[in-house]
């Protein structure tokens, strides 16, 4: 679907109060990005940065500029004179996101590694237990403790701009997590494979920790993709 926007910027309010233009940006920034996460908007649909500002309280220019925020992590997609759309994922978009996930975030697991002792191995036993009360609940808080299994680990990267590129990809996938996790149970695999990446991290081995991880990512796309296929039966 064609999608667009037109940014008019208002040079006095950008050269006047900087800080709290850059401050107001990142609360618009993250109440999208909340929302769109949640499923909250569709794919395909058109943000109204007047409606949003609104909501939020404040003018439009930093809705606008979290627009361009949005953009460059794949949630939104602008294009000049047609507005801000929703931006969906095709199968192929799909695969590839969790590609791309396998890749970095078995980065961030080597790179994780001397940093991982026995308080983190217990917290991630924790946060495991945590993720597997709120599948039992079939509540989209297991979307939320996934993500807080997986933030854990790669944050002990010290890699920022890594663990950014990871954050935007998941952002990316989290709405058709949820939709999925809606309308089936999760894996019946789902702790086993988590508990089995806890095992790796303990094991030391790096090399084989990486491969853990990556094949845990990489064995969530065909199931989420046939769920999400249009010739899904």
């Amino acid at each position: 679907m064609d999608t667009e926007i037109t940014l008019v910027h208002d040079m006095s309010s950008s050269f006047s109060h900087p800080a709290s233009a850059a401050t107001a940006e990142e609360e618009a920034y993250r109440h999208i990005q909340q929302k769109l996460r949640l499923g909250r908007y569709k794919a395909g649909e058109r943000l109204i940065p007047e409606e949003i500002a609104a909501e939020i309280g404040m003018s439009r220019m930093p809705v606008r500029e979290a627009f361009r925020r949005l953009a460059s992590d794949g949630l939104v997609v602008l294009r000049p004179n047609r507005g801000c759309i929703v931006a969906g994922l095709t199968l192929d978009e799909l695969y590839e996101a969790f590609e791309m996930r396998s890749v970095l975030e078995g980065l961030a697991v080597r790179l994780a590694m001397p940093r991982i002792d026995e308080d983190v191995l217990d917290e991630l036993e924790r946060l495991l237990d945590r993720m597997e009360r709120a599948g039992q609940s079939h509540s989209g808080d297991w979307v939320v403790r996934h993500q807080e299994f997986h933030g854990r680990i790669y944050a002990l990267s010290g890699r920022p701009k890594l663990t950014h590129q990871i954050s935007a990809l998941h952002a990316v996938i989290e709405p058709y997590m949820r939709i999925w996790f809606d309308y089936i149970d999760k894996p019946l695999s789902a702790r086993e494979e988590h508990a089995a990446l806890i095992v790796a991290l303990r094991s030391g081995d790096v090399q084989h920790a990486e491969q853990v991880m990556r094949e845990h990512i990489l064995g969530t796309a065909p199931m989420l993709a046939d769920f999400a296929s249009p010739n899904r039966r």
